[in-house]
């Protein structure tokens, strides 16, 4: 979803935007292919009733409201529902970020202007200085969100929240009564094992097994198992916590 141009409303002002993804995946991409043959496997949209391919024209959305009985709609109709002004990403208010649990946070997008924005740098600068994110809904592709908008060094961020039926948390809390000796020793491993968070340090060691692993096969290397080291078990809790804390970082 490269270069998507919208604006952000708020109250009279709208401050247009590009919006573009802020995570991109970093997974090897592998093909399906047929075993025999080694040709790449087709995905066809298949009707059993009249045993025939599809093309996308030949394909509409139904929603089963009993057992195989559908209410049908097409394109126009689903456009129809949408909100008014879906281009655009409109404020409802101004939050403290700390009200929100990650849990429902989704996914992020950079909000950036083509050229110096006046309304834009405004907008950046009130954020910051107020110390808040903007609540804000707004439409994309075809599904309707809450987001929030966050000032940051590098431009205003916008992230997609989940909506509360979405999110299911437990019912019941957890007890937290605890040994005290315990607790303290934990406390003390948590110091102990304390430090910044660098995700420039932090690797993919899976996609990089999986890149090595491509290069081993194209020099007619033999795969071979990842090395793990043995890991001790200590079943009594205040045990393993005095271990823990008498081990290197």
């Amino acid at each position: 979803m490269p270069n998507v141009h919208s604006n952000i409303s708020f109250g009279l002002v709208n401050i247009p935007i590009v919006m573009n993804p802020l995570i991109r995946n970093n997974d090897t991409a592998f093909n399906q292919l047929h075993k025999k043959c080694m040709t790449r496997v087709k995905y066809i949209k298949y009707c059993n009733h009249c045993k025939s391919n599809l093309k996308e024209k030949d394909i509409i959305k139904g929603y089963e409201y009993e057992k195989d009985k559908y209410i049908v709609f097409d394109k126009e109709e689903l456009s129809k529902l949408k909100p008014e002004n879906e281009k655009e990403i409109e404020i409802v208010s101004f939050i403290n970020s700390s009200e929100i649990d990650p849990v429902y946070y989704e996914k992020s997008y950079i909000l950036e202007t083509e050229k110096s924005s006046k309304a834009y740098n405004l907008f950046c600068e009130a954020l910051k200085r107020m110390k808040k994110v903007a609540l804000a809904k707004t439409v994309i592709g075809s599904k309707f969100y809450y987001c929030i908008l966050r000032f940051t060094p590098h431009g205003i961020i916008m992230t997609t929240l989940f909506f509360k039926e979405e999110v299911f948390l437990p019912n019941e809390k957890i007890d937290s009564k605890v040994d005290e000796k315990e607790l303290d020793m934990a406390i003390k491993l948590i110091e102990q094992r304390s430090g910044k968070f660098e995700p420039e340090k932090y690797q993919d060691e899976y996609q990089n097994n999986i890149k090595d692993a491509i290069n081993d096969k194209l020099n007619g290397k033999t795969i071979k198992k990842a090395r793990k080291g043995k890991k001790e078990h200590v079943s009594d809790l205040f045990e393993a916590l005095e271990k823990s804390l008498k081990q290197k970082k």
